[in-house]
């Protein structure tokens, strides 16, 4: 099962490739193998279901090697081929909806914070050093602490599964919506050069390169190399400024592979990015009947704007992180597998979001244009321990976990033009400490956390029903602490502090039964938690409480019609308790409206019910056909308001459409010089609430992709290809708000746009 069965597993690839090229010698194959010793007969049904049908997906969401539909939890994976296809290169493409139940959205029009949710469970401000994320986000088993930061270029990915629903038990207090794991490439030993180079619309063009040296001695290194620039999409009017939604995203990837014996590896990570990026376009939608008048330049823009009617004064969010880190793998026996998994991550984060013009009414000479400057600083480091193995009937995992942060934030909100006396012109302050703009900074905090866990998870297998019974039991410890401090607030020091300290166990239990060799189903049921802290957009500090996550999901997993069609379902029940729910306001302080937020916990359980359908399939040879659909039913009990006198309030959970779903399609025609690609997707969502206290629901959204590639082109340049690839994001250029708020400053309804029709060439050589 682990390291010593290398070379057995080389054979089976080996044997499976050559069975792909010809069908018929595949039970030929696998009954000589077996009489020879060299497959077992659970292999060699594994080696006949390669040979034709779906190709078998592996995933690791159970701390080992896995076949997805072997694992009883609801997962969702994209390969390379499928983020290709898509256009994802960074978490934040996967806005558009390609896997329903997972919801990504940026922190309100700034790109530098990127929200990720699962099952309904997307917390709107994750962004700050004294909260904690609802959604695991890990890289090569790494978590990462902060929504910043998850912006950057991803590198050469082997794959991303997003396990839905609460994986307390495995991997802990920030997964009470699920997890998303990216697993990359790991070096070949071999040589190899992969390089991209592509063009696209609004002046973009990207590089990527990956290279896989030849392993030298017992040492294998990986080197990728990313660069991908684009204008922005909504043009800034003031000259000289930059336009509205650009990003800029540079990073290099390093990877040493030691494998120093037949039981012992050491592989080493290195990683620095850049991110760069100006924030979407905040437009005035609406205008209140009876509101005040506007300015004559301000404009009513009820669709997506190409410009903004009021140029502002903007700078590039910059975004800077490093990260190592160090796996540790040693196999005593062919039954254990003993791990760690060590790393530190560095990350800063500039802010310089001016939105728009539109945050307060005209009054004749006044300032106005508010520019949300803001910086964090984070550093990580984090140890995990891992024994993985089998015996006789059982198989299992367990662990210790150590995970410590430290972050600071500071903010700052003055304005940045003024108005003439009839709101016909508008001058760009010379300074941003011009007149009442003082003081320095609106908040500054800091935040400690500490977490410590002990964990362990087993699946026994009774000999039993041809052993197509297994039961998992896992439980989690975690020990919790955090304390921080409101150093500033309004440019005055202050006393405020928090503190949070929890012992909280997370148990899980699943049933699964293999019905037939093609169908499994399982019931599972779990808890998580999500810890608590405290605002630092509040003026006082206020610390919260944590809230809890229980939930039971119902599964089947199936591959019908020889394996050509695979339909995964499941259906879920989550109970959620003490939720913290956000509530806003906005203070006007010396004629600057300061953006204030106050976290609170629910007074009673929330529900959320669901459903989630996964489908594949390959009708004929060369055609595949994905679907997926998301059905989530939310109730929400009702928060104290602390900006009413603690009156009790109807709240909503962010980002979540009650219906999401998305189809693709995808066609290989073999032709003599190489294989015809077309994919074409289609992503719809219905609308949602983007502030957890706004009535106000978003337009719904239906958004196509499509690529074109030529590949495998014979570069005649011994064994070099060639691909050619033309692509689309929102193809249709289809047009839908993602945030919808009242703006009670303005007068009416303010919103963001998606992004305008997309598009680019690309070429892709091999070596």
């Amino acid at each position: 099962m682990f390291g010593r069965t290398t070379t057995r597993r080389a054979i089976l690839l080996t044997t499976a490739s050559i069975a792909l090229c010809n069908p018929a010698w595949a039970q030929d194959i696998a009954a000589a193998q077996k009489e020879s010793g060299q497959l077992a007969a659970s292999n060699e049904s594994q080696l006949v279901r390669e040979v034709g049908g779906l190709e078998e997906v592996t995933v690791t969401a159970q701390k080992f090697e896995s076949n997805l539909q072997k694992t009883p939890i609801s997962i969702s994976v994209m390969s390379p081929n499928d983020l290709d296809n898509r256009g994802v290169q960074s978490i934040a493409d996967l806005a558009d909806g390609a896997i329903p139940s997972l919801r990504v959205a940026p922190f309100f029009s700034r790109s530098s914070a990127i929200t990720v949710g699962i099952r309904g469970i997307v917390p709107f401000d994750a962004n700050q050093p004294s909260r904690d994320a609802g959604v695991g986000v890990y890289i090569d088993g790494v978590y990462l602490g902060r929504s910043q930061g998850l912006g950057a270029a991803l590198y050469d990915i082997e794959r991303i599964e997003v396990l839905k629903g609460p994986q307390g038990t495995l991997f802990g207090r920030n997964s009470t919506g699920g997890a998303v794991s990216i697993v990359t490439k790991k070096p070949s030993g071999e040589f190899r050069l992969t390089q991209t180079i592509g063009i696209r619309n609004f002046d973009g063009y990207s590089s990527e390169t990956h290279v896989d040296l030849p392993a030298f001695g017992n040492i294998s290194t990986k080197i990728d190399a990313i660069v991908s620039k684009r204008d922005g999409t909504v043009e800034n009017p003031m000259n000289g400024e930059p336009d509205f939604n650009s990003y800029d995203r540079r990073g290099l990837h390093t990877r040493f592979l030691w494998q120093a014996s037949d039981v012992f590896e050491a592989d080493y990570a290195f990683d620095v990015s850049y991110d760069g990026t100006t924030p979407y376009y905040l437009q005035l939608l609406t205008l209140n009947a009876g509101a005040a008048p506007l300015a004559p330049l301000v404009q009513v823009q009820a669709n997506r704007a190409a410009a903004a009617d009021i140029g502002v004064p903007e700078q590039i969010s910059e975004g800077h992180t490093t990260g190592h880190m160090l796996h540790l793998t040693y196999s005593p026996m062919d039954d254990i597998e003993i791990r760690s998994i060590s790393s530190f991550r560095y990350l800063k984060q500039t802010q310089f979001d001016n939105g728009g013009g539109h945050s307060a009414r005209f009054t004749p000479n006044a300032n106005f244009g508010r520019y949300s400057l803001a910086g964090l600083h984070q550093h990580q480091y984090s140890e995990e321990l891992q024994a993985v193995g089998s015996m006789s009937q059982l198989t299992y995992v367990a662990g210790l976990y150590y995970y410590h942060e430290e972050g600071d934030d500071f903010a700052w909100t003055p304005n940045t033009l003024r108005w003439n006396a009839t709101g016909t012109a508008y001058t760009r302050l010379t300074t941003l400490i011009e007149g009442q703009q003082t003081p320095y900074p609106d908040r500054f905090s800091d935040a400690f956390a500490t977490s410590f866990a002990l964990f362990g998870q087993g699946t026994y297998t009774p000999a039993i029903l041809n052993e197509a019974l297994h039961f998992t039991a896992g439980v989690r410890y975690t020990r919790d602490k955090k304390h921080g401090a409101l150093l500033q607030s309004q440019g005055v020091a202050t006393p405020y502090t928090f503190q949070f300290s929890s012992n909280r166990v997370d148990p899980a239990l699943t049933v699964a039964y293999e019905v037939t060799d093609s169908l499994n189903v399982y019931a599972k049921w779990g808890t998580a938690y999500r810890a608590g802290g405290a605002n630092a957009r509040s003026l006082i500090y206020r610390s919260f409480g944590p809230e809890k996550v229980e939930s039971t999901e119902l599964g089947a997993k199936s591959e019908l019609f020889d394996r050509t069609l695979r339909l995964n379902g499941a259906i879920f029940n989550t109970r959620y308790k003490d939720v913290q729910i956000d509530f806003s306001a906005v203070n006007f302080v010396a004629g600057r409206n300061i953006g204030t937020l106050e976290t609170v916990n629910t007074a009673g359980n929330g529900r959320i019910r669901g459903l989630e359908l996964d489908a594949t399939t390959s009708p004929v040879e060369g055609l595949t056909l994905t679907g997926g659909y998301a059905y989530t039913e939310i109730h929400m009990p009702l928060a104290p308001n602390p900006f009413a006198a603690n009156a009790l309030q109807r709240v909503f959970l962010v980002y979540t459409p009650r219906h999401a779903g998305s189809v693709g399609i995808d066609y290989d025609i073999p032709v003599e010089w190489g294989i015809v690609r077309a994919h074409l997707d289609g992503n719809a969502a219905s609308g949602y609430h983007a502030l957890s206290s706004e009535v106000n629901q978003t337009q719904k959204s239906l958004i196509f992709n499509g690529r074109l590639s030529v590949t495998d082109i014979d570069l005649n340049a011994g064994g070099a290809t060639l691909q050619l690839a033309l692509w689309s994001r929102n193809l249709f250029n289809e047009q839908h708000t993602f945030v919808v708020t009242n703006n009670a400053g303005i007068g009416g309804l303010t919103g963001i746009y998606n992004e305008p029709r997309t598009f680019g060439l690309d070429a892709t050589f091999k070596f």
